[in-house]
């Protein structure tokens, strides 16, 4: 089992969308959403919520009526609480939000693009990367790819960012299938990493 939604329509980002989404979400949910002082992040965190639940009764995980809860892992990752098997991640930028569901963990992330610094380079990036992201016709667009496979990487196995950053990608084990794609209209990456 795996699924995937993604939502890109951020013009409903609005404070009468936000007042809608307050009581479709657990109140563990409505405290965390509130405490980000911008709108941008309140709307991001109820809306990925609404979409996580959605897919989780659309495919007979969770009852309507069910508001599941969060626990996080010793580095912070999210996990659903008292609903064993089902595994979750999340992911938003100003540009979209993805949430990924399936029976083994998985991890994805968006991000909008972005023209790295020399040093951001340099700090997350090996060699390779390096060249790989200086030649390209679009460094953004190539840089921004790598990272957010980095980032899904660690959200899959719920590390968070470490020191094995630039070597990250060398290492994926088998059987975990990592998938990279350009929403150029919209201007950002997204990457999956899922068990195969």
């Amino acid at each position: 089992m795996f699924y995937l939604n993604i939502f890109d329509s951020m013009e409903q980002c609005t404070p009468e969308e936000v007042q809608r989404l307050l009581p479709l979400v657990s109140e563990q949910r409505r405290q965390e959403a509130l405490k980000f002082k911008h709108l941008l992040g309140q709307y991001c965190c109820l809306k990925s919520y609404v979409m996580l639940h959605e897919m989780l009764v659309e495919h007979g995980l969770v009852a309507e009526s069910c508001r599941p809860e969060f626990e996080r892992n010793a580095h912070g990752k999210p996990e659903l609480k008292d609903i064993p098997g089902v595994y979750f991640n999340l992911s938003h930028t100003k540009l979209a939000i993805a949430v990924a569901i399936g029976d083994h963990p998985v991890g994805v992330d968006v991000e909008g693009f972005k023209q790295p610094t020399e040093r951001l380079l340099h700090y997350t990036m090996n060699e390779k990367e390096i060249e790989r992201v200086q030649q390209a016709d679009h460094p953004e667009q190539a840089f921004t790819t790598l990272w957010t496979q980095k980032e899904a990487v660690f959200k899959y196995t719920g590390t968070g960012i470490n020191s094995t950053i630039k070597e990250l990608l060398t290492e994926i084990p088998l059987g975990v299938v990592m998938e990279s794609s350009l929403n150029l209209e919209k201007g950002y990456a997204l990457t999956l990493v899922r068990v195969e």
